[in-house]
């Protein structure tokens, strides 16, 4: 099947309709589009469309792109991603874009929700109480990543020499990463698309890298959403992040 024929298939399967003929006032520009993302990129490598999708929400959310993250909510719910799921990967960008950013793109989400006639709120998906986050949230981050934040900023002066770790532990881990909805997997190879998305980053990058190895993630996989969130984040931010932690990824 060649490009033109894989784009046909992979748009009818996500968004309900056909590629762009000569549409619209830059129907040149969408062809190049379409055929790239949907008829080369979304064939290469493993990773099926359900994560493929999720890659792409979390990407669309990081950089604000809020018109696309409502057409890539919709496809979502199209190849089989529950509401929750996908709430979860908008969600658990929070302690990387910060709040403001993050309730415009729940916003844009939720839209297609209510058009979609899904009923909101959306069940809870907390994990943690008031008195838990903090120890739920460290056992967790040291799991992964070890006590490598705690000790690298003890140098900071008072309270932020404690706050600044267990502000980590509590919000980043104990609040988002405990949740229900994704699998520790899963949003492990979320968050470092959302790391390698946001750009500068790349200490995080690595660091995720490590964190998606240990959670059953391979090198392949890992590569492929860097690539396929490529279309989304442009080449530089792919190649940063892959060259990062290029021996990480040498391939064996």
């Amino acid at each position: 099947m060649d490009r033109i024929e894989t784009t046909k298939k992979n748009f009818e399967k996500l968004f309900g309709g056909r590629p762009t003929q000569n549409e619209g006032n830059d129907p040149e520009f969408m062809r190049i589009l379409q055929r790239f993302i949907f008829g080369e990129v979304s064939a290469a490598g493993s990773l099926d469309d359900r994560m493929r999708e999720l890659v792409t929400v979390t990407v669309l959310t990081v950089k604000g792109a809020l018109p696309q993250l409502k057409a890539h909510t919709a496809a979502c719910l199209n190849v089989g991603i529950s509401p929750v799921e996908v709430r979860e990967a908008v969600y658990s960008c929070a302690p990387f874009i910060g709040f403001p950013m993050t309730l415009n793109a729940i916003s844009a989400m939720n839209e297609v929700f209510a058009e979609r006639g899904i009923r909101l709120p959306l069940e809870e998906q907390g994990r943690v109480t008031e008195e838990t986050r903090y120890e739920a949230g460290k056992a967790l981050q040291e799991g992964i990543y070890g006590r490598e934040i705690a000790e690298k900023y003890a140098f900071l002066p008072a309270p932020f020499d404690e706050a600044l770790p267990r502000f980590l532990s509590e919000w980043c881990f104990g609040d988002f990463a405990t949740r229900g909805g994704l699998d520790e997997k899963t949003r492990e190879l979320l968050w470092l698309i959302a790391l390698a998305a946001l750009g500068g980053a790349e200490t995080q990058v690595r660091a995720h890298v490590l964190g998606a190895l240990k959670t059953g993630w391979t090198k392949e996989e890992i590569v492929c959403a860097l690539v396929h969130a490529m279309c989304y984040m442009g080449i530089p931010r792919c190649f940063n992040a892959l060259n990062c932690c290029s021996d990480l990824l040498t391939h064996s």
